[in-house]
């Protein structure tokens, strides 16, 4: 797809991942908007798709056969993808409140976030009971419930708390799955007994006399207890009780009761309902405020429709065009909801009873219209157009009618070069004064004092070691990305055994209107601020320009002791190779860049590339280490023959030790290699074997390069296995030994790479 450069001119937040955001983000795909910034804040990198939910938990599918993507889809849709949970909203300000992130700005704002079963309402329900959403909360607690069944013995009580479909359903497939895990271990599946408990005078309320008639049947084959008129007043352990009915005996506690909505919207001041949903009208936007979107479960409609994702995919289309409207200042167009809708209610062995208006039908072949069904919904999203690269939208200029930011946007086609390029002063102060930049004593002029240049102190006996880094966003959040490329930075530092004292900044900000340059530079600013505040340096100046893409670097300042300072020439023969963070994120940057990497690999090389070496290198220093590297752009190998070369040591590496980022090994399967890594690959020559170790399917990884990577060390080796562990505990859970030191010998190549299994006690010191 065409990469937009357009100039940012209003922001759209898509609030969650639901269903009707998922197609938005499909069809501002297929047609974008140039000059609108999407920006999608969820919870989940995969959402799931919940009518194949209990095909997932009957066996039927597997986890990625019932979720969608969210990274690829937002970026086919030109998308910021922010992860993270949404706390509150601030309708004066237009921001939405993500945890442990700086607000996000809106111009226009949808939410879509579904609801959940209502717990609160029912003591102990939220202890003992399990509810089925948020999804991926549930299927974490179902996996530890199916563990519990296995490890049990004798009878096992499983009771469902709700009536309606989806608790109907899920108690089929729950019992099919279980009973079928329990008779592959020659278990007894007849030892677990199911309870299926509703409020009212009978199961599936919502639907005809037909389909009720068909799943009492069957759930009555099925042996599972129907309980109508139970109230459930209290969850208890090992019991749910109802209101005038005796205790029914439960192991778990299921809850599939009728939905309940999040706080936060009706906290805000936007118009809600009496059961907190937020009120909209025919065109989907809010009652109460004009540009506030709201669509799915947690909607009440004027022509209020059951809380079903039948609904949230047929509103999906009609936000989207009201959208696209809103921004281009159109009249909205009316959602009209279908009166009677097709249901098909699996009956967790590939069998499912169709429900609409009056009749219902059943049988195997239902299920078969069901599955091709779910599958080409889930195609659609996840297996993406190739577009042309002249598609595109509208001007998004031509829409707006606020005549301050047609000036802007006309001041942003003659954008001077040289000076002329820096971010404006008044958005430049505004940013500083946001920002709590801290102060250091040996720091004599800085931010909190600003002049032409920082002037540093340097302690008696102390040395300053300097660095720095500069490179191109390679994901879309600002405040992430300023925290990833801050610990890049700072790691040369960790690697020489210095003490960060200062940083100088340099960013590039794409062109666009003055808040939004300002809001994406505070971000930016923010997260190195974070990571700078954690190691006790400051800020204590730097430069900013507008450009075409978003760009950020430190020079970082270090003190260090020139007695004990680290260098590279430090290793010693009998020294273990200590790395203290898993490698892979050249090859899953260079795959999430063709849209072939899954969020979930994504998600966990950021999560390693934002945590820190400060622990790692005050762990290393205490066990006595030699010499230290960072693991960054040469690789794995290029960083340690630069060590070997300079201490004079041969080392003796065991490629299957080396700990990988989740998906590292799929994408360099599939022949996915950073662009750096042919530069990389000509280390070779400096490895012992080649060329029975070059056939080793993991013997690319060792030239990828790295982001924010982790610390290389030599640890002596009495001490390789406390100091691994105290790693783990420090929350480096990859950190291990991936080799040792050998005395020089007279091979030419100094590193000899092993593929054999590793040693039993290797295993047994990563386990430690």
């Amino acid at each position: 797809m065409k990469q937009d450069n357009s100039p940012v001119v209003k922001d759209l937040v898509l609030v969650g991942g639901g269903h009707s955001h998922v197609a938005v983000l499909r069809r501002f795909g297929m047609k974008p908007v140039p000059g609108l910034r999407i920006t999608l804040v969820a919870r989940d990198v995969h959402t799931p798709y919940s009518g194949m939910l209990p095909g997932y938990m009957a066996g039927h599918y597997g986890y990625d056969d019932c979720h969608i993507d969210l990274r690829p889809l937002a970026q086919f849709a030109g998308a910021r993808l922010f992860h993270g949970e949404v706390e509150g909203l601030d309708l004066e300000q237009r921001t939405v409140g993500v945890a442990n992130r700086p607000p996000v700005p809106y111009d226009l704002l949808s939410i879509n976030t579904g609801s959940r079963p209502r717990v609160a309402d029912v003591p102990g329900a939220a202890e003992y009971a399990t509810p089925v959403k948020p999804i991926d909360s549930f299927l974490t607690r179902w996996q530890a419930m199916v563990e519990r069944v296995l490890a049990s013995h004798g009878d096992y009580r499983i009771v469902l708390v709700g009536g309606g479909a989806g608790g109907v359903e899920l108690a089929l497939a729950v019992q099919y799955r279980l009973r079928h895990l329990l008779a592959e271990r020659g278990d007894r599946p007849q030892r677990l007994h199911f309870s299926l408990l509703t409020q009212g005078p009978a199961i599936l309320p919502s639907h005809n006399a037909g389909v009720r008639s068909r799943f009492q049947r069957v759930l009555k084959e099925r042996g599972v207890e129907v309980h109508t008129d139970h109230r459930v007043t209290e969850v208890t352990p090992g019991q749910v009780r109802a209101e005038g009915r005796p205790a029914v005996a439960a192991d778990d506690v299921l809850w599939v009761t009728t939905a309940a909505a999040a706080p936060w919207p009706g906290e805000a001041g936007l118009a809600v309902d009496g059961e907190g949903f937020i009120r909209v009208d025919h065109q989907l936007q809010s009652v109460s405020h004009p540009g506030v979107f709201a669509v799915g479960d947690v909607a009440a409609l004027p022509d209020p429709r059951p809380k079903s994702g039948v609904f949230a995919v047929r509103q999906g289309p009609v936000l989207a065009d009201n959208l696209r409207r809103a921004a281009t200042g159109r009249s909205l167009r009316r959602y009209r909801p279908q009166r009677h809708f097709l249901g098909l209610i699996s009956t967790g062995d590939r069998y499912a009873v169709a429900s609409r208006g009056g009749w219902s039908l059943e049988g195997a072949w239902l299920w078969r219209v069901k599955d091709w069904i779910d599958r080409r919904f889930m195609a659609r999203f996840n297996d993406l157009p190739t577009m042309d690269e002249d598609e595109g939208g509208p001007e998004l200029a031509h829409g707006i009618a606020d005549q301050e930011a047609i000036r802007e946007l006309s001041t942003i086609a003659m954008r001077c070069g040289g000076c002329g390029a820096k971010v404006g002063s008044t958005v430049l102060t505004r940013v500083m004064q946001r920002l709590a930049a801290g102060s250091r004593g040996d720091v004599i002029v800085g931010l909190d004092s600003p002049d032409d240049a920082a002037v540093l102190e340097v302690p008696p006996g102390k040395v300053m070691v300097q660095s720095v880094d500069y490179f191109r966003a390679f994901i879309d959040d600002p405040y992430l990305f300023g925290q990833i490329a801050a610990n890049h930075a700072l790691g040369d530092l960790f690697a020489m055994g210095a003490d960060p004292q200062s940083a100088l900044a340099i960013a590039t900000v794409p062109y666009g209107r003055e808040r939004i340059v300002e809001q994406t530079l505070h971000d930016m600013m923010q997260g190195a601020l974070k990571v700078l505040d954690s190691c006790g340096a400051v800020l204590a100046g730097g430069h900013s320009s507008e450009g075409a893409e978003l760009a950020f670097g430190l020079t970082v300042n270090g003190l260090a002791d020139p007695e004990v300072m680290w260098r590279k020439g430090g290793l010693r023969a009998g020294d273990a190779l200590v790395l203290t963070k898993p490698i892979g994120t050249g090859t899953l940057f260079a795959a999430d860049m063709r849209q072939q990497a899954k969020g979930r690999w994504i998600h966990g090389a950021i999560d390693a590339m934002l945590l820190t070496n400060h622990g790692a290198a005050d762990c290393l220093r205490r066990h006595g280490a030699t010499a230290c590297t960072d693991v960054t752009g040469f690789g794995l190998l290029g960083h340690l023959v630069e060590m070997t070369r300079a201490s004079g040591v041969d080392a003796r590496v065991q490629l299957t030790a080396v700990p990988l980022l989740d998906g590292a090994a799929e994408t360099v399967a599939a022949g996915i290699l950073s662009s750096l890594q042919p530069q990389n690959l000509r280390l070779r020559r400096a490895v012992r074997d080649l060329e029975a170790t070059a056939r080793h399917p993991l013997f690319p990884l060792l030239f990828d390069p790295q982001t924010a990577g982790g610390l290389l060390a030599g640890v002596p080796g009495d001490q390789a296995d406390a100091c691994i562990a105290e790693l783990r505990d420090l929350g480096y859970p990859e950190a291990t030994v991936i080799g040792h030191i050998a005395a020089s010998g007279e091979a030419a190549e100094p590193i000899l790479v092993e593929t054999s299994p590793r040693p039993a006690a290797d295993k047994r010191r990563e386990a430690a």
